[in-house]
């Protein structure tokens, strides 16, 4: 229960051993064995992928499908504008800066690496049924990359996403993955093994593919680096770059995410964005616009039949298509659904439901058509009109692909340099979002509105740093991108039991929303007469009248209460919540139900701003005044108890009590339903 004030109860902080040891010890071996094994091991593990993928391939589509439209049943339902929090609650971070590291943390490098090079790869060797560098290619092209960048995998993140944030912020737990699982497995069972062993996988899941984002990361640097400064690509230069990037980002993962990752996310946005309109407006301005908008109606015209799509009647060149591009990209997203989904929960605090899906899943799309379909139709462009060096670039080596095509344009450098300087701060905020999550994936007591120590935070930072120094000398990326993908199908049944699991809670809270309709009497009905009533409308009580009232009148309501119902033989407990100055502060009335949701009436002083109306000017002191305000476990009810009478106060917690029960019996009526 949050007071409006703490944040939360207090907890002790430490070291999850289990989940922080057990996943260090998998890394290691793992990591070890590539280094050791480079071409046993990704030949082993490139077989299972395509095992995974010829075996699996159907369940992939049908279950990244199903994620997004959960994710979109939610956003359009009734409970779209449940909070992502307590009721009462804004949102934690600005909407520009929210949507900014929404993209930062979910795209990356990736952006750069594939933006050009892939809508290329489709134009010159489409899927099957398709004639290569065709006018079918050419309109197909564009599409597809949206396909593997749209809709589908922001739906995954918003899945994830939203149950992790639910399970944080409006249920009270730790901002875990193993939270989600609680409606479910019970408490217990998620707190004990369950719980340790799904975070231990999280934690593999996300080292691994946080791992391999840097050495894409690498890659594309070294290749800008060449371009612009003529810098060869080689191993030292590219252990420079990571040395300096896990640098930059332990500085900016110590500053924490309201100003590291914030701040340089925001700065991403804005120099992408310019870049993205210097290319728009340099190149075929006009013919770039019509393509856009029709890529856009071609991608929706054909998602359903796109979503479902796996070639079971092109033979062997149909299955070796969708393993290499469909389904590695859906096993992709859903191997790093544990990493961006923890980062995107610990940014939406404070939003509905509604809000989080349709921004997690459409503000990204947004830029996403944008950057695709002008990067890759100017490509594609000038590879159909001769240019076809640059097709054989971006197919031999996808990393330059972005470089070559700024070499048929005006201020080529500048637009290079541009290009190596977002790559590299887009290395910076995926290697510092990821050691927060890292570090709080492997705490223990950590309340869900803050994070993990700095040293920590130091420490994994550090760790994915030297992992990807290991593989870059051993080249075993392949190794772990194949890794990543394996790893993604076992996840993907846990990502199953989220949208179970946000289901039952989600009806659970439907079920107290029909209950809190329940007539009771006007608490307001008895005891003063209409003036006294007036005059607590128009009272704007101090600090000290508001602290003795809750001493005199709630507190011996509360006391009442609790006395009768233990009379009655129910547990309750009756807290008091006392400042850094000792007063009273808070006053919390918890009754026990077994296996059941408990009941909880909460009344703490709050300070609220004064309505001009009623200012005095010559007392700094009057331009605010406080409430008693009731808190239950959704958060605060947004009353006022000040003015009232121990009766009237005694009628108010009855009546919320008795909206409880009516919510437990909806509530098992949909059990036995």
């Amino acid at each position: 229960m949050h007071s409006p004030s703490s944040g939360g109860a207090t907890k002790t902080l430490t070291l999850n051993k289990t989940v922080f040891l057990g996943a260090a010890i998998i890394s290691i071996l793992l990591i070890i064995w590539t280094i050791i094994f480079p071409t046993y091991s990704e030949g082993l593990l490139g077989s299972a992928m395509t095992w995974v993928s010829n075996n699996f391939g159907w369940y992939y589509m049908l279950v990244v499908a199903a994620y997004s439209i959960f994710a979109l049943f939610v956003g359009f339902s009734r409970y779209g504008n449940i909070k992502l929090g307590q009721d009462h609650e804004k949102a934690q971070f600005p909407f520009l800066a929210w949507a900014a590291m929404l993209f930062s943390a979910g795209i990356g490098i990736d952006l750069l690496f594939f933006g050009a090079s892939e809508p290329l790869m489709h134009y010159l060797t489409p899927h099957p049924g398709i004639d290569p560098a065709s006018a079918a290619a050419m309109r197909d092209a564009v599409p597809q990359a949206f396909l593997h960048w749209g809709i589908h995998g922001w739906g995954i993140y918003a899945l994830i996403g939203m149950a992790l944030a639910y399970f944080a912020y409006r249920k009270n737990m730790p901002l875990a993955l193993r939270s989600a699982l609680t409606p479910i497995f019970g408490e217990k069972l998620v707190k004990g093994w369950l719980g340790d062993s799904v975070d231990t996988f999280g934690v593999v899941c996300t080292l691994m593919g946080i791992a391999t984002s840097l050495g894409i990361g690498v890659l594309q640097a070294n290749a800008g680096l060449t371009h612009v400064f003529g810098i060869e690509s080689s191993k030292m230069v590219q252990t420079i770059i990571i040395v300096t990037v896990v640098i930059a980002a332990a500085i900016s993962a110590m500053t924490g995410v309201e100003k590291g990752v914030r701040r340089l996310s925001e700065f991403n946005m804005l120099t992408a964005t310019l870049l993205l309109i210097a290319i728009l407006l340099m190149g075929n301005t006009i013919y770039l616009l019509n393509a856009f908008t029709e890529n856009i109606g071609y991608y929706f015209e054909n998602i359903v039949y796109k979503s479902f799509e796996v070639y079971a009647f092109d033979g062997e060149t149909g299955a070796e298509w969708k393993s290499w591009w469909t389904v590695f990209f859906w096993a992709w997203w859903v191997a790093w659904a544990p990493f961006v989904g923890l980062f995107i929960a610990r940014i939406s605090r404070g939003r509905t439901l509604r809000e989080f899906v349709f921004g997690v899943m459409f503000i990204p799309l947004g830029f996403i058509f944008a950057w695709f379909s002008i990067f890759g139709n100017s490509a594609i462009e000038l590879v159909a009109n001769g240019a076809t060096d640059l097709g054989e670039t971006a197919i031999n080596n996808a990393a330059m692909g972005m470089f070559a095509l700024f070499e048929y344009y005006p201020y080529s450098g500048v637009l290079s340099f541009a290009g190596v300087v977002i790559g590299l701060i887009f290395f910076v905020t995926s290697a510092d979002s990821g050691a927060l999550v890292l570090a709080n994936l492997s705490s223990r007591g950590l309340t869900n509105d803050a994070d993990a120590p700095v040293w920590l935070r130091l420490f994994w930072a550090a760790a994915t740093g030297l992992i990807t120094l290991g593989l870059l000398f051993a080249g075993g990326f392949s190794s772990l991108q194949s890794v990543s993908v394996i790893a993604g199908l076992p996840f993907s049944l846990v990502l199953v039991l989220y949208m179970i699991s946000m289901w039952k809670s989600l009806k659970e809270e439907g079920n107290k929303r029909k209950a809190s309709t329940v007539d009771t009497a006007n608490v307001l009905n008895s005891g003063k007469g209409w003036k006294a009533r007036l005059q607590r409308i128009v009272s704007f009580p101090g600090y000290n009248q508001v602290q003795r009232f809750m001493q005199s009148v709630v507190h011996p309501a509360m006391q009442d209460v609790e006395a009768e119902l233990q009379a009655g033989g129910l547990s309750t407990t009756l807290s008091v919540h006392d400042g850094s100055d000792g007063k009273l502060e808070g006053l919390s009335l918890h009754v026990g139900h077994g296996s059941e949701d408990d009941f909880v009436y909460d009344v703490y002083l709050v300070k609220a701003e004064r309505p001009n109306f009623t200012l005095n000017t010559s007392n700094k002191q009057a331009e605010h005044y406080y409430r008693a305000e009731v808190f239950l476990s959704e958060g605060s009810q947004e009353y006022d108890l000040v003015g009232y009478t121990k009766e009237q106060v005694l009628v108010d917690i009855l009546n919320q009590y008795e909206r409880h029960m009516q919510y437990l019996h909806l509530g098992r009526q949909s059990l036995d339903s």
